[in-house]
């Protein structure tokens, strides 16, 4: 499950990264629906659980604008818009799975996940950033929730 898990976040990113470039080009014909689908028919005997691939791109889409914010300060040099297109997709995902998918995929291994699709698929320096931008994350946005729920 776990290498099927693997390229289930690879189908998500290519999901992800094209539908941003299409609305961004102002594709108006843009389906996130469409994308997935295409994507995830080319992995058909490769993939098994489709529905952790839809919930990661779905929840992505639905929560973007949140988790956009979140990651703003946590990478303050970087304004969210001048992040890598690919980063910012992988950056995503990975904080997505870090506040909505913790009882499904444990911290430590989003973040791994995320920084191997860095290695694969960014630039030179991608994995360090995503590695220390979630690293971050992790401590101010799980940890810190959970002390700051703990202590009240």
């Amino acid at each position: 499950m776990a290498s099927n898990r693997h390229l289930g976040r690879i189908v998500a990113l290519q999901t992800l990264y094209e539908y941003e470039f299409r609305v961004q080009s102002e594709d108006e014909s843009a389906s996130v629906d469409e994308i997935l689908k295409r994507n995830l028919d080319r992995y058909e005997t490769a993939i098994e659980d489709t529905g952790f691939v839809e919930n990661i791109v779905k929840g992505v889409i639905k929560t973007q604008a949140d988790l956009d914010a979140k990651i703003q300060p946590i990478a303050p040099d970087w304004p969210i818009d001048q992040i890598a297109r690919i980063d910012r997709n992988i950056l995503r995902i990975g904080v997505y799975e870090l506040l909505h998918e913790a009882k499904v995929v444990p911290p430590k291994v989003a973040i791994n996940e995320a920084v191997e699709l860095a290695k694969a698929f960014g630039s030179d320096n991608s994995s360090k950033f995503v590695n220390g931008v979630l690293g971050t994350a992790y401590r101010i946005l799980v940890e810190g929730a959970d002390n700051a729920s703990t202590t009240v």
